[in-house]
């Protein structure tokens, strides 16, 4: 079999094979299970294989890498507008063929063992520290039902668990299921503390992590969110193309030669676009309370636009320079960057 391109259409335990030659003719329709993908390419020559990039496409993409072909992950978002009227599986391992094969189409960047365990490590982090504020706000809600209400933060919080404590004047049902919620909070805060160690110690350990973290508006949870999810950043052309990735360019729809943007894309990585902000709002917060620590371009953009515009272009600023960090490899200079 002849094969030039191959639609890999991937799930949990079925997958769908298109494949066409160079003429654009199917030569390969066929559907797999799970324990036969790796027979079925490891028999076949080497060829070009193109996946959604979705759920386990990076492990796929790295199995079939390593049985020698060549892979592309394509964004689920280009593969569909070549989805012919009903979608099916076949219809879609097609798609995704004639996506594959377009000489404009961007690819996704295949994420080794590592990036995907650092992934987990700030995924992890982030959904254990949803969790909490979830039980938080609950306890909160329930409580004010009953007219008790208390100041923001954990300090408020604590009033609330030493009234829930002593259980005065509280229904004693209500009592007794909000003591068993808070209960979970301590065991909750000891796991996002040991994972906060964690990440820590990885960027501390990490040297393109440390270069990231003397960025001002960028710790150790940023420079390793920024590692975790590009690498080395080369995937990308120029700094825009990575401040666009992270949705912190603007959204345009032009006509006619009438160009008209409307606020950021927030499209991409809002993690890391999240991250890049709350570093930001520190910066111009400072710079805003003591104009002489913040530099003349945030000066200057606090003169002229709102706080929450100028938090997002100094995000913006904040991304670029991060990936001409991590891009040359060299040190970050305030004094370079300033001017």
């Amino acid at each position: 079999m002849k094969t030039i391109t191959i639609g890999l259409d991937i799930a949990k335990n079925v997958f769908q094979v298109h494949g066409e030659d160079a003429e654009g003719r199917v030569v390969a329709q066929k559907r797999l299970g799970r324990r036969a993908m790796v027979a079925f390419f490891s028999k076949l020559p080497r060829c070009l294989v193109a996946l959604e990039a979705c759920g386990t496409s990076h492990y796929w993409g790295r199995t079939l890498r390593d049985l020698g072909h060549e892979v592309r992950l394509i964004p689920a978002a280009y593969v569909k507008p070549f989805v012919k009227r009903n979608k099916t599986d076949a219809r879609d391992a097609a798609a995704i063929c004639v996506a594959a094969r377009r000489p404009d189409m961007r690819p996704v960047t295949i994420k080794s063992e590592q990036q995907q365990a650092l992934r987990a490590l700030e995924r992890g982090r982030d959904l254990l520290v949803k969790q909490r504020t979830q039980l938080m706000n609950s306890v909160r809600a329930m409580l004010a039902e009953f007219g008790v209400v208390a100041a923001q933060g954990y300090r408020g919080f604590a009033e609330l668990a030493a009234r829930l404590a002593s259980g005065d004047g509280l229904p004693e049902t209500l009592v007794t299921v909000l003591r068993t919620m808070v209960a979970q909070l301590d065991p909750l805060t000891a796991a996002i503390a040991m994972l906060d160690g964690q990440i820590k110690a990885v960027a501390k350990a990490d040297a393109t992590m440390r270069r990231l973290s003397a960025i001002p508006g960028v710790g150790p949870l940023t420079a390793h969110a920024i590692v975790a999810a590009v690498g080395d950043g080369r995937q990308f052309g120029s700094a825009r193309d990575f401040a666009a990735w992270a949705g912190m360019t603007p959204r345009e729809a032009s006509s006619a030669g009438k160009r008209k943007t409307t606020g950021l894309s927030r499209q991409g990585d809002s993690r890391l676009r999240k991250l890049f902000a709350l570093g930001a709002v520190t910066l111009m917060r400072t710079a805003r309370a003591r104009p002489e620590r913040g530099t003349a371009w945030q000066r200057g953009i606090l003169a002229r636009r709102p706080m929450k515009v100028s938090v997002m272009a100094q995000a913006a600023k904040t991304a670029r320079i991060a990936w001409a960090i991590l891009v040359s490899g060299q040190d970050y200079q305030p004094r370079a960057a300033a001017a």
